[in-house]
Protein backbone atom coordinates (compact mmCIF):
# COMPACT_ATOMS: atom_id res chain seq x y z
CA UNK A 1 0.00 0.00 0.00
CA UNK A 2 3.34 2.10 0.76
CA UNK A 3 4.87 1.45 -1.84
CA UNK A 4 4.28 3.69 -4.80
CA UNK A 5 5.11 6.66 -2.05
CA UNK A 6 8.20 4.83 -0.16
CA UNK A 7 10.25 5.94 -3.24
CA UNK A 8 9.17 9.86 -2.78
CA UNK A 9 9.58 8.90 1.19
CA UNK A 10 12.96 8.41 0.58
CA UNK A 11 14.08 11.08 -1.70
CA UNK A 12 12.92 13.35 0.95
CA UNK A 13 14.92 11.74 3.53
CA UNK A 14 17.88 12.02 1.34
CA UNK A 15 17.54 15.58 0.77
CA UNK A 16 16.87 16.29 4.56
CA UNK A 17 20.42 14.73 5.10
CA UNK A 18 21.70 16.84 2.61
CA UNK A 19 20.31 20.05 3.87
CA UNK A 20 21.59 19.59 7.26
CA UNK A 21 25.44 19.11 5.68
CA UNK A 22 24.70 22.18 3.93
CA UNK A 23 23.74 24.23 6.29
CA UNK A 24 26.81 23.29 8.79
CA UNK A 25 28.75 24.28 6.04
CA UNK A 26 30.84 27.55 6.61
CA UNK A 27 30.36 29.17 3.72
CA UNK A 28 26.96 28.76 3.54
CA UNK A 29 26.58 30.26 7.09
CA UNK A 30 28.22 33.65 5.91
CA UNK A 31 25.57 33.69 3.33
CA UNK A 32 22.80 34.69 5.41
CA UNK A 33 20.18 34.69 2.80
CA UNK A 34 21.26 31.10 1.49
CA UNK A 35 21.25 30.10 5.15
CA UNK A 36 18.14 31.43 5.92
CA UNK A 37 16.36 29.64 2.72
CA UNK A 38 18.33 26.25 3.12
CA UNK A 39 17.12 26.00 7.50
CA UNK A 40 13.51 26.97 6.43
CA UNK A 41 13.39 24.21 3.45
CA UNK A 42 15.22 21.66 6.52
CA UNK A 43 12.00 22.53 8.93
CA UNK A 44 9.57 22.40 6.48
CA UNK A 45 10.92 18.58 6.07
CA UNK A 46 11.59 17.60 9.87
CA UNK A 47 8.24 16.47 10.35
CA UNK A 48 8.26 14.09 7.21
CA UNK A 49 11.19 12.79 8.21
CA UNK A 50 11.09 12.23 11.79
CA UNK A 51 7.11 10.62 11.16
CA UNK A 52 9.25 8.27 8.00
CA UNK A 53 11.90 7.30 10.87
CA UNK A 54 9.25 6.09 13.07
CA UNK A 55 6.91 4.28 10.23
CA UNK A 56 10.50 2.26 8.96
CA UNK A 57 11.12 1.05 12.94
CA UNK A 58 7.16 0.25 13.42
CA UNK A 59 7.61 -1.71 9.89
CA UNK A 60 10.75 -3.83 11.27
CA UNK A 61 8.50 -4.53 14.08
CA UNK A 62 5.52 -5.61 12.46
CA UNK A 63 8.02 -7.85 10.31
CA UNK A 64 9.92 -9.25 13.37
CA UNK A 65 6.69 -9.87 14.91
CA UNK A 66 4.98 -11.64 12.02
CA UNK A 67 8.36 -14.19 11.68
CA UNK A 68 8.28 -14.50 15.15
CA UNK A 69 4.82 -16.09 15.17
CA UNK A 70 5.63 -18.40 12.25
CA UNK A 71 8.05 -20.48 15.37
CA UNK A 72 6.84 -22.93 17.67
CA UNK A 73 6.28 -20.32 20.58
CA UNK A 74 4.58 -20.83 23.71
CA UNK A 75 0.88 -19.87 24.08
CA UNK A 76 1.56 -17.09 26.69
CA UNK A 77 4.38 -15.87 24.05
CA UNK A 78 2.21 -16.37 21.14
CA UNK A 79 -0.21 -14.45 23.36
CA UNK A 80 2.24 -11.22 23.73
CA UNK A 81 3.50 -11.49 20.22
CA UNK A 82 -0.18 -11.47 18.46
CA UNK A 83 -0.67 -8.26 21.09
CA UNK A 84 2.03 -6.57 20.21
CA UNK A 85 1.95 -7.14 16.60
CA UNK A 86 -1.97 -5.93 16.69
CA UNK A 87 -0.56 -2.66 17.99
CA UNK A 88 2.67 -2.25 15.81
CA UNK A 89 -0.20 -2.59 12.88
CA UNK A 90 -2.35 0.18 14.20
CA UNK A 91 0.39 2.42 14.77
CA UNK A 92 1.58 1.64 10.92
CA UNK A 93 -1.14 2.32 9.92
CA UNK A 94 -1.96 5.80 11.63
CA UNK A 95 1.61 6.71 11.09
CA UNK A 96 0.68 5.76 7.32
CA UNK A 97 -1.64 8.02 7.03
CA UNK A 98 0.08 11.07 8.53
CA UNK A 99 2.61 10.61 6.00
CA UNK A 100 0.08 10.58 2.95
CA UNK A 101 -0.85 14.13 4.62
CA UNK A 102 2.78 15.56 4.83
CA UNK A 103 3.68 14.30 1.20
CA UNK A 104 0.07 16.30 0.00
CA UNK A 105 1.87 19.75 -2.64
CA UNK A 106 2.11 22.06 0.08
CA UNK A 107 0.60 25.69 -0.72
CA UNK A 108 4.04 27.94 -0.52
CA UNK A 109 2.26 30.87 1.03
CA UNK A 110 1.04 28.74 4.57
CA UNK A 111 3.82 30.32 6.77
CA UNK A 112 2.87 33.93 5.48
CA UNK A 113 1.61 36.35 7.48
CA UNK A 114 -1.72 38.21 5.60
CA UNK A 115 -3.29 41.49 5.01
CA UNK A 116 -6.73 41.13 5.57
CA UNK A 117 -9.82 43.45 3.38
CA UNK A 118 -13.04 43.21 5.26
CA UNK A 119 -15.77 45.40 3.01
CA UNK A 120 -19.12 45.97 3.52
CA UNK A 121 -20.88 44.84 0.61
CA UNK A 122 -24.71 44.57 0.14
CA UNK A 123 -27.01 45.90 2.91
CA UNK A 124 -25.81 49.77 3.68
CA UNK A 125 -25.62 50.52 7.20
CA UNK A 126 -26.35 46.81 8.49
CA UNK A 127 -23.47 45.47 6.49
CA UNK A 128 -20.99 47.74 7.64
CA UNK A 129 -21.85 46.92 10.92
CA UNK A 130 -21.33 42.97 9.72
CA UNK A 131 -17.73 43.99 8.77
CA UNK A 132 -17.28 45.44 12.22
CA UNK A 133 -17.91 42.09 13.56
CA UNK A 134 -15.84 39.73 11.21
CA UNK A 135 -13.09 42.53 12.35
CA UNK A 136 -13.64 41.73 16.01
CA UNK A 137 -14.02 38.31 14.96
CA UNK A 138 -10.97 37.68 13.54
CA UNK A 139 -8.95 39.87 15.90
CA UNK A 140 -9.99 37.34 18.90
CA UNK A 141 -9.07 34.09 16.85
CA UNK A 142 -5.44 35.84 16.16
CA UNK A 143 -5.25 36.89 19.77
CA UNK A 144 -6.41 32.94 20.96
CA UNK A 145 -3.63 31.87 18.55
CA UNK A 146 -0.82 34.22 19.91
CA UNK A 147 -0.73 36.21 16.80
CA UNK A 148 -0.10 40.30 16.56
CA UNK A 149 -3.07 42.23 14.63
CA UNK A 150 -2.17 45.74 13.23
CA UNK A 151 -5.47 47.36 11.50
CA UNK A 152 -3.24 49.78 8.45
CA UNK A 153 -6.21 51.26 7.17
CA UNK A 154 -9.54 52.01 7.79
CA UNK A 155 -13.07 53.94 6.68
CA UNK A 156 -15.80 53.74 9.22
CA UNK A 157 -19.22 54.66 8.88
CA UNK A 158 -21.23 57.10 10.94
CA UNK A 159 -23.09 54.51 12.48
CA UNK A 160 -19.65 52.08 13.99
CA UNK A 161 -18.60 49.71 11.83
CA UNK A 162 -16.36 49.62 8.62
CA UNK A 163 -17.02 50.60 4.86
CA UNK A 164 -13.80 49.13 4.47
CA UNK A 165 -10.87 47.78 7.08
CA UNK A 166 -7.86 46.67 6.34
CA UNK A 167 -5.31 44.50 9.15
CA UNK A 168 -2.61 43.00 9.01
CA UNK A 169 -2.21 39.42 11.17
CA UNK A 170 1.23 38.07 11.98
CA UNK A 171 2.91 34.80 13.66
CA UNK A 172 3.14 31.34 13.02
CA UNK A 173 1.33 30.17 9.76
CA UNK A 174 -1.74 32.98 9.69
CA UNK A 175 -2.23 32.01 5.88
CA UNK A 176 -2.61 28.62 6.23
CA UNK A 177 -5.43 28.74 8.62
CA UNK A 178 -7.51 32.29 7.27
CA UNK A 179 -6.79 31.61 3.84
CA UNK A 180 -10.30 29.56 3.76
CA UNK A 181 -12.07 33.04 4.66
CA UNK A 182 -11.73 34.62 1.27
CA UNK A 183 -15.02 35.12 0.09
CA UNK A 184 -18.69 36.78 0.63
CA UNK A 185 -20.37 36.12 4.20
CA UNK A 186 -24.14 36.70 4.69
CA UNK A 187 -25.28 37.78 8.18
CA UNK A 188 -29.27 37.06 8.85
CA UNK A 189 -30.34 39.48 11.97
CA UNK A 190 -32.65 42.26 13.00
CA UNK A 191 -30.47 45.49 12.56
CA UNK A 192 -29.87 47.88 15.12
CA UNK A 193 -31.26 50.60 12.73
CA UNK A 194 -34.63 48.13 12.37
CA UNK A 195 -37.44 49.42 13.89
CA UNK A 196 -39.99 46.80 12.91
CA UNK A 197 -37.60 43.62 14.20
CA UNK A 198 -37.87 41.94 10.81
CA UNK A 199 -35.12 39.78 9.78
CA UNK A 200 -32.52 41.21 7.10
CA UNK A 201 -29.74 39.99 4.97
CA UNK A 202 -26.43 41.51 4.46
CA UNK A 203 -23.01 40.78 3.28
CA UNK A 204 -19.57 41.69 3.84
CA UNK A 205 -16.67 40.27 2.13
CA UNK A 206 -13.13 39.56 3.06
CA UNK A 207 -9.74 39.04 1.27
CA UNK A 208 -7.14 37.33 2.70
CA UNK A 209 -3.85 37.79 0.79
CA UNK A 210 -0.10 36.54 1.85
CA UNK A 211 2.45 38.94 2.52
CA UNK A 212 4.40 39.14 -0.24
CA UNK A 213 8.13 39.27 0.36
CA UNK A 214 11.08 40.58 -2.28
CA UNK A 215 11.83 36.95 -3.05
CA UNK A 216 8.06 36.62 -4.13
CA UNK A 217 7.47 39.66 -6.01
CA UNK A 218 9.84 42.20 -7.29
CA UNK A 219 7.69 45.32 -8.16
CA UNK A 220 9.83 48.31 -10.37
CA UNK A 221 9.70 51.34 -9.56
CA UNK A 222 8.82 52.92 -13.34
CA UNK A 223 5.81 50.73 -12.68
CA UNK A 224 4.46 52.46 -9.44
CA UNK A 225 3.06 55.93 -9.94
CA UNK A 226 2.77 57.58 -6.61
CA UNK A 227 0.60 60.66 -5.80
CA UNK A 228 0.75 62.70 -3.01
CA UNK A 229 -2.40 64.69 -1.19
CA UNK A 230 -4.01 66.09 2.01
CA UNK A 231 -5.27 63.51 4.63
CA UNK A 232 -9.42 64.17 5.23
CA UNK A 233 -11.07 63.65 8.27
CA UNK A 234 -10.17 63.62 11.82
CA UNK A 235 -6.34 63.55 12.78
CA UNK A 236 -5.52 66.88 14.20
CA UNK A 237 -4.58 70.23 13.14
CA UNK A 238 -1.18 69.36 12.12
CA UNK A 239 -2.32 66.46 9.22
CA UNK A 240 -4.58 68.88 7.41
CA UNK A 241 -1.23 71.25 6.87
CA UNK A 242 0.72 68.84 5.22
CA UNK A 243 0.25 65.93 2.35
CA UNK A 244 0.72 63.20 4.50
CA UNK A 245 -1.42 60.38 2.68
CA UNK A 246 -0.41 59.05 -0.42
CA UNK A 247 -1.81 57.11 -3.50
CA UNK A 248 -0.04 54.23 -4.86
CA UNK A 249 -0.45 53.22 -8.16
CA UNK A 250 0.70 49.93 -10.29
CA UNK A 251 0.37 50.91 -13.87
CA UNK A 252 0.61 47.07 -15.47
CA UNK A 253 -2.68 45.89 -13.41
CA UNK A 254 -4.20 49.29 -12.45
CA UNK A 255 -4.12 48.24 -9.08
CA UNK A 256 -4.23 51.35 -6.67
CA UNK A 257 -3.51 52.01 -3.02
CA UNK A 258 -4.48 54.61 -1.08
CA UNK A 259 -3.15 55.28 2.59
CA UNK A 260 -3.81 58.27 5.02
CA UNK A 261 -3.79 56.31 7.95
CA UNK A 262 -0.15 56.54 9.33
CA UNK A 263 1.23 60.16 11.01
CA UNK A 264 4.02 60.57 8.25
CA UNK A 265 3.64 60.69 4.56
CA UNK A 266 7.27 58.19 5.21
CA UNK A 267 4.66 55.68 7.06
CA UNK A 268 1.86 55.94 4.53
CA UNK A 269 4.33 55.23 1.83
CA UNK A 270 5.57 52.12 3.34
CA UNK A 271 2.25 50.93 4.49
CA UNK A 272 0.91 51.48 1.01
CA UNK A 273 3.83 49.51 -0.41
CA UNK A 274 3.24 46.94 1.65
CA UNK A 275 -0.37 46.24 0.77
CA UNK A 276 0.38 46.91 -3.08
CA UNK A 277 3.16 44.37 -2.94
CA UNK A 278 0.54 41.77 -1.48
CA UNK A 279 -2.38 43.02 -3.54
CA UNK A 280 0.16 42.21 -7.31
CA UNK A 281 1.60 39.53 -6.02
CA UNK A 282 -2.07 38.09 -5.02
CA UNK A 283 -3.04 39.35 -8.48
CA UNK A 284 -0.52 37.73 -10.77
CA UNK A 285 -1.38 34.37 -8.16
CA UNK A 286 -5.10 34.66 -9.07
CA UNK A 287 -4.94 34.28 -12.53
CA UNK A 288 -2.27 31.22 -11.94
CA UNK A 289 -4.96 29.60 -9.80
CA UNK A 290 -7.99 30.51 -12.19
CA UNK A 291 -5.77 28.50 -15.11
CA UNK A 292 -5.40 25.97 -12.49
CA UNK A 293 -8.77 25.55 -11.57
CA UNK A 294 -9.67 25.30 -15.09
CA UNK A 295 -8.18 22.04 -14.94
CA UNK A 296 -9.24 20.55 -11.87
CA UNK A 297 -12.12 22.50 -9.33
CA UNK A 298 -11.61 22.78 -5.53
CA UNK A 299 -14.67 22.78 -4.11
CA UNK A 300 -12.41 23.98 -0.68
CA UNK A 301 -10.42 26.84 -2.81
CA UNK A 302 -9.06 30.09 -1.65
CA UNK A 303 -11.43 31.14 -4.56
CA UNK A 304 -13.30 34.24 -5.86
CA UNK A 305 -14.29 37.15 -3.14
CA UNK A 306 -17.80 37.57 -4.66
CA UNK A 307 -18.58 33.80 -3.90
CA UNK A 308 -20.79 33.22 -0.73
CA UNK A 309 -18.76 30.85 1.58
CA UNK A 310 -20.84 31.65 5.04
CA UNK A 311 -24.30 32.41 6.62
CA UNK A 312 -24.19 33.60 9.97
CA UNK A 313 -27.93 33.58 11.48
CA UNK A 314 -28.16 35.20 14.72
CA UNK A 315 -32.25 34.33 15.56
CA UNK A 316 -31.10 30.76 15.14
CA UNK A 317 -27.25 31.15 16.88
CA UNK A 318 -26.25 28.93 13.50
CA UNK A 319 -23.17 29.62 11.36
CA UNK A 320 -23.09 27.15 7.77
CA UNK A 321 -20.12 27.02 5.79
CA UNK A 322 -21.37 26.33 2.42
CA UNK A 323 -18.45 24.46 0.84
CA UNK A 324 -18.48 21.52 3.26
CA UNK A 325 -21.67 21.71 4.58
CA UNK A 326 -20.97 22.05 8.03
CA UNK A 327 -23.52 23.60 10.30
CA UNK A 328 -22.61 25.09 13.98
CA UNK A 329 -25.00 26.71 16.21
CA UNK A 330 -22.77 28.10 18.41
CA UNK A 331 -22.76 31.61 16.62
CA UNK A 332 -22.08 33.85 20.07
CA UNK A 333 -19.21 30.83 20.27
CA UNK A 334 -17.43 31.86 16.74
CA UNK A 335 -18.24 35.32 16.63
CA UNK A 336 -15.97 35.17 19.81
CA UNK A 337 -12.88 34.31 17.94
CA UNK A 338 -13.55 30.25 18.47
CA UNK A 339 -12.94 29.34 14.93
CA UNK A 340 -11.19 26.74 15.57
CA UNK A 341 -13.98 23.84 14.70
CA UNK A 342 -14.22 25.51 11.39
CA UNK A 343 -11.33 26.15 10.20
CA UNK A 344 -10.06 22.53 10.98
CA UNK A 345 -12.71 20.94 9.17
CA UNK A 346 -11.72 22.95 6.07
CA UNK A 347 -8.66 22.06 6.11
CA UNK A 348 -9.68 18.44 6.58
CA UNK A 349 -11.96 18.61 3.58
CA UNK A 350 -8.79 20.23 1.88
CA UNK A 351 -6.47 17.53 2.60
CA UNK A 352 -9.04 14.81 1.68
CA UNK A 353 -9.75 16.61 -1.62
CA UNK A 354 -6.10 17.12 -2.64
CA UNK A 355 -5.42 13.26 -1.67
CA UNK A 356 -8.23 12.19 -4.10
CA UNK A 357 -7.00 14.37 -6.74
CA UNK A 358 -3.48 12.40 -6.26
CA UNK A 359 -5.24 9.51 -6.35
CA UNK A 360 -6.96 10.06 -9.90
CA UNK A 361 -3.55 11.48 -11.17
Amino acid sequence: MMDEIFDKLQSVADRYDELNELISDPDIIADTQKFMKLSKEEGSLRETVEKYNEYKKITQQVSDDEELLREKLDPEMEELTKEELAESKAQQEELEQALRVLLLPKDPNDDKNIIMEIHGAAGGDEASLFAGDLFEMYTRYAEKQGWTTEVVDKNETEVGGFKEIVLMITGNSVYSKLKYENGAHRVQRVPVTESAGRVHTSTATVGVMPEAEDVDIDLDPKDIRTDVYRSSGAGGQHINKTSSAVRMTHLPTGIVVAMQDQRSQQQNRAKAMQILKARVYDYYQQKEQSAYDEQRKSAVGTGDRSERIRTYNYPQNRVTDHRIGLTLNKLDRIMNGELDEIIDALVIADQAEKMEQLRNE
